[in-house]
C-alpha cells in the first residue's frame, strides 16, 4: 500500500472509534481481519496514524477547525510526520486509494493558527476537566507533563537476571536498536521511531522465548524495585495482574523467599503461569482466591497493592482511554483503592511495609489517597522513598518528581518513563 491507501485506512479506523466507541486495539484487529492484502509494514503504519491521531487529538482538531477523523489524520501527516500540505498534495495526487482532499476551511485554518492561542487543555491535549488535577500534580509545569504524555512511547524491556545479564540481552536484541535504559538497573530500550517505522517484534526473538527478557516499561521496573524485596522475604503482591511487577521481584530475590501473587481477577492474572515458567521462576505462588491468603494475614514483610486506577500514566501507550476517562471513571477508582489499601493492610505483618503503586498522574489516585489511609491507620506512618532512589539507580539517574519529598512520580516528562506514583507505609513494630 502506498500512503494514500495507509491514511484512509486509518480514518476508517478512527471513524469506527468514534461510531462504536470502542478500544482502538479492537478496531485496528478488526481493520486488518477486513483487509488481509494489507501487509505487517501497512498494518503497522495505519496503527501509527490512528495512535498518533489520538495522544493530539484536541490539538489536532484546534488547527483544522475540524476534529473530524478525516482532518485529525491530516493533521498527524502536517504536525508529526514532517509533510508540508503541498508535499502531501503530491504524494496523494495519483493514488486511486487515497483519502477525499483536505476542506479548503481545514487547510486555511491550518496554515492560520497557532498553539499558543488554542485554550490551555487543548495545548496540553487533556480533557478540560481533569486540568485542574494536572496543575494541582504538577505546578506551573503542568503543561509540559501532559504534552508529554501526547508523545509516542519506546518499547521498554527488562533483562531477565535469573537467565541473562542486561549486557547478554542487549547484544541478542542489536539489530532492533536496543540499548541499555537510563535508570532501571535491568531495563533495556529500543527508541519509538517515526513516522510509519515499525516496532520490532521483539516476542518472536528466540532470547524471547529462553527468558532473556520481558516486555515492561521502564516506569513498572522501577517501582518494582523500589519495593526493595530481598533474599527470603515473604512478600504479597496483592494486586498481581499479568505479573510484570511479580517477575521483577522474583528476579530480584534471586528466586528465595516467597512471592504471592494475587489478584481478584482471573482474566488479568492467567498469563502470569505462562510467563513464570518462561522466566525460570520458583519462588512465586500464584492465588486468584482471597480464602487462600488466610494464613498470610499479618505475616507478610512487604505487601504491594498495585492498586486499579485511570491509567492516565499510561495515555502514551492508551490514547483512547484519554478521551473516555469521566470524573464518574476516577470516583469508582478512588473507592477501589480504598478498599485494596484496607485489605491488603491486613497482611504487613508488624514492623513491615505496605506499597503503594498506581500507573496514574493524577492527585486524587495518589498523594491524598495515602495521605487519607495514614490519617485513618495511625499504625501505618509514610516513609520516603526518595531516599532509596540514589542508591538503586545512581547519583547521575534522572530524578522523579516529589510533592511532598516522600512519595515519588515518574512521568515521560521528568523520567522518560510511563507515568507511576510509588509510596512506602511502615506498620509500627
Amino acid at each position: 500500500m502506498r500512503l494514500g491507501g495507509r491514511l484512509e485506512g486509518a480514518i476508517s479506523v478512527l471513524a469506527d472509534i468514534d461510531q462504536r466507541k470502542r478500544p482502538v486495539a479492537d478496531a485496528l484487529k478488526d481493520w486488518g481481519l477486513a483487509h488481509r492484502f494489507a501487509g505487517s509494514g501497512d498494518r503497522a503504519a495505519i496503527g501509527n496514524i490512528v495512535y498518533d491521531a489520538l495522544r493530539m487529538r484536541l490539538s489536532h482538531g484546534f488547527f483544522m477547525d475540524d476534529d473530524s477523523p478525516l482532518a485529525i489524520a491530516y493533521a498527524v501527516m502536517f504536525r508529526q510526520w514532517g509533510f508540508t500540505p503541498e508535499a502531501l498534495a503530491a504524494e496523494l495526487s495519483d493514488d486511486r486509494f487515497a483519502p477525499p482532499s483536505l476542506p479548503d476551511a481545514a487547510l486555511t485554518a491550518f496554515q492560520s493558527r497557532a498553539l499558543s492561542s488554542a485554550p490551555v487543555h487543548v495545548q496540553g491535549d487533556i480533557p478540560e476537566w481533569v486540568q485542574s488535577s494536572f496543575e494541582t500534580a504538577f505546578g506551573d509545569s503542568w503543561l509540559a507533563e501532559a504534552q508529554a504524555l501526547a508523545s509516542r512511547p519506546t518499547l521498554d524491556l527488562r533483562a531477565n537476571i535469573l537467565k541473562a545479564s542486561r549486557e547478554k540481552a542487549v547484544k541478542a536484541l542489536e539489530r532492533a536498536g536496543a540499548h541499555e535504559a537510563k535508570i532501571a538497573r535491568y531495563g533495556i530500550r529500543i527508541p519509538a521511531g517515526e513516522g510509519a517505522s515499525r516496532l520490532p517484534n521483539v516476542t518472536a526473538e528466540l532470547s524471547f522465548q529462553k527468558g532473556w527478557f520481558e516486555v515492561q516499561d521502564e516506569g513498572s521496573q522501577i517501582v518494582a524495585d523500589l519495593v526493595l524485596p530481598k533474599d527470603g522475604e515473604q512478600v504479597l503482591d496483592y494486586c498481581a495482574g499479568g505479573g510484570g511487577k511479580t517477575l521483577a521481584m522474583a528476579a530480584a530475590m534471586h528466586n528465595k523467599g516467597q512471592i504471592h501473587a494475587y489478584d481478584a481477577d482471573r482474566k488479568r492474572l492467567a498469563p502470569i503461569i505462562e510467563r513464570l515458567k518462561r522466566a525460570g521462576t520458583r519462588n512465586v505462588q500464584v492465588h486468584d482466591d482471597a480464602k487462600a491468603l488466610s494464613s498470610l494475614r499479618a505475616r507478610c514483610d512487604k505487601v504491594l497493592v498495585d492498586a486499579p486506577c485511570t491509567g492516565t500514566g499510561t495515555w502514551r501507550r492508551r490514547p483512547d482511554t484519554k478521551w473516555r476517562l469521566t470524573a464518574k471513571n476516577l470516583d469508582e477508582r478512588t473507592s477501589q483503592q480504598q478498599d485494596a489499601l484496607k485489605q491488603a493492610s491486613a497482611f504487613v505483618r508488624p514492623g513491615g511495609e505496605l506499597i503503594y503503586v498506581t500507573c496514574s498522574v493524577l492527585p486524587q489516585e495518589n498523594e491524598q489517597q495515602v495521605r487519607r489511609f495514614a490519617a485513618e491507620n495511625p499504625a501505618f506512618s509514610i516513609e520516603s522513598a526518595l531516599a532509596a532512589w540514589g542508591e538503586l539507580f545512581g547519583k547521575d539517574a534522572p530524578r522523579p518528581r516529589s510533592s511532598d519529598g516522600e512519595t515519588v512520580t515518574l512521568t515521560p516528562a521528568s523520567t522518560d518513563t510511563d507515568g507511576f506514583f510509588f509510596c512506602r507505609m511502615q506498620r509500627k513494630a
